[in-house]
């Protein structure tokens, strides 16, 4: 009796009010034993009709659940440029912090400006395989974005598979195009004219970027030979690689920097704190560049993604850790800072496409990759401040052909568009297309950069300091300001 009053107790108060004042009588079944004859049972209730308004509703829920993700990834991406700033001025001098922390300030301005002016429409415009030549300025081509597939109608039919409007599918891919921007900023740091660097910043977003963009992302000739980058290992990262190497070629070394006989001096960075705060910076905002280019509310993939990166990340910290270790006789934090932005640019391009386990052995790779390349640049007098083209370079270069090693289309719904890799039994069909993207982006990304680069030169009279200037630091020099104006910042040669 007390189970049963008690059971009566929770009916009386989870039953709403309304609905207990609306029971009639003969709604309630007869009491057991009862010689009332019992109701007849109430016809059900037909399923409410699913109308054009319901279903035009679900549709804009999702789209605004698109939009929201997208743009969320896109401010993470965007607050990498206060990694990237850390970084850089961390490690190089102090006399020239001051000159690197307003490159990766300004960077951004004028990557903003540069790829609404020309670039988002030549990456993604329809056009050739080549480039893009509908929409080109102001992104202001037709669109009926967030339209998909075949019912989109615009002239930027590359991005007809994500349901977002324009100006999302604008501001996500403007956020990337600055990365690219920001990775030449460190390569070529401490000896670059101010002007000159933002200079070539405006061919490297407003041209060189796209261009090899389109290629890829834009619906261009290696989109069509199946060659596949999910965040942009090559797009991002070996662009902007290969455009440094352009840079440092040009430029040439640091004074001081080799010695006679081959000989490497190493120039330290004055902030390991700064550097070491901005990898972090780097790694979190990794979680909206590759995660967000699922560029959907997509909950399988994008766990997927998150995790492959994270454990590439982690790997990459641990061998690169252990590799210098043994090198160079002790646990070096420079070496294992690059070795977890290694891990990251590796596992860009393969993030969606590869297991776990995969995203392991690349991680692995990549942090033993970035220490051997960067004594190999050291070696062949490519002067790196900040390391740029051992992270960004060669293992945007490596995280590419990881895709067509480890490549399993079941590993989530993004994947669906791979084929298997070559340590998989796939074969050639997915390694071959990314071996031949490496190589196309590496010639004509290099080739341009080196003509932007020379004609910077001849625009600025120069693209390198005096040789005071470069002793005295470009802080003084190219701004009249210094970071630390308490603190004797001068070298005395």
């Amino acid at each position: 009796m007390l189970c049963l009053a008690a059971l009566m107790l929770v009916a009386g108060t989870v039953l709403p009010a309304a609905a207990a004042d609306e029971m009639k009588p003969a709604d309630v079944a007869p009491a057991v034993g009862s010689s009332a004859p019992a109701a007849p049972a109430a016809p059900a209730a037909a399923p409410p009709a699913f109308t054009q308004e319901m279903a035009d509703a679900i549709a804009s829920q999702k789209i605004a659940m698109d939009t929201i993700w997208v743009m969320l990834a896109a401010f993470l991406v965007f607050f990498m440029n206060l990694g990237f700033g850390l970084v850089e001025s961390g490690f190089c001098r102090a006399k020239n912090c001051v000159n690197i922390l307003f490159k990766n300030f300004a960077v951004f301005a004028v990557s903003s400006v540069a790829f609404l002016l020309l670039g988002f429409g030549l990456m993604f415009g329809d056009g050739n395989p080549l480039f893009g030549i509908s929409g080109l300025f102001f992104a202001s081509g037709a669109d009926n974005s967030p339209a998909l597939g075949d019912a989109y109608q615009g002239v930027y039919h590359a991005l007809n598979w994500t349901g977002v409007p324009l100006w999302a599918k604008f501001f996500f891919q403007l956020v990337f195009a600055g990365t690219a921007a920001t990775i030449v900023s460190g390569a070529v740091a401490e000896r670059i004219k101010f002007k000159a660097f933002i200079l070539f910043t405006l061919f490297m977003v407003g041209i060189i970027y796209p261009i090899g963009g389109h290629l890829i992302w834009g619906g261009g000739w290696l989109a069509g030979k199946g060659f596949l980058d999910f965040a942009g290992s090559t797009v991002v990262h070996s662009i902007g690689g290969w455009a440094a190497l352009a840079g440092i070629i040009v430029l040439g070394p640091r004074m001081g920097k080799y010695g006679p006989g081959g000989k490497v001096n190493a120039i330290p960075g004055h902030s390991m704190t700064s550097a070491a705060i901005g990898v972090f910076v780097l790694w979190f905002g990794w979680f909206g560049f590759n995660p967000g280019s699922t560029m959907a509310a997509d909950g399988p993939s994008i766990a997927h993604v998150a995790t492959t990166t994270n454990i590439a990340a982690a790997a990459a910290t641990l061998s690169s850790m252990i590799t210098a270790w043994i090198l160079l006789g002790k646990p070096d934090l420079g070496m294992t800072l690059n070795g977890c932005l290694a891990g990251l640019v590796a596992i860009t391009a393969p993030c969606a496409f590869v297991s776990v386990p995969s995203s392991l052995i690349i991680g692995v790779l990549a942090g033993m990759l970035v220490v051997a390349a960067v004594f190999f640049f050291d070696r062949i007098r490519i002067d790196d401040p900040v390391g740029a083209t051992a992270v960004h370079l060669a293992n945007g270069v490596f995280g590419t052909i990881a895709l067509g090693l480890f490549a399993d289309p079941t590993v989530c719904p993004a994947a669906a568009v791979a084929k298997k890799g070559l340590l998989l039994g796939g074969g050639m069909a997915q390694l071959g297309p990314q071996l031949l993207g490496v190589a196309v982006v590496a010639a004509a990304v290099f080739c341009l950069s080196m003509v932007f680069w020379l004609v910077t030169k001849l625009a600025c009279n120069g693209i390198r300091v005096s040789e005071e200037e470069e002793v005295e630091g470009l802080d003084y020099h190219e701004h009249g300001n210094s970071a630390y104006p308490n603190f004797q910042l001068v070298e005395r040669r």
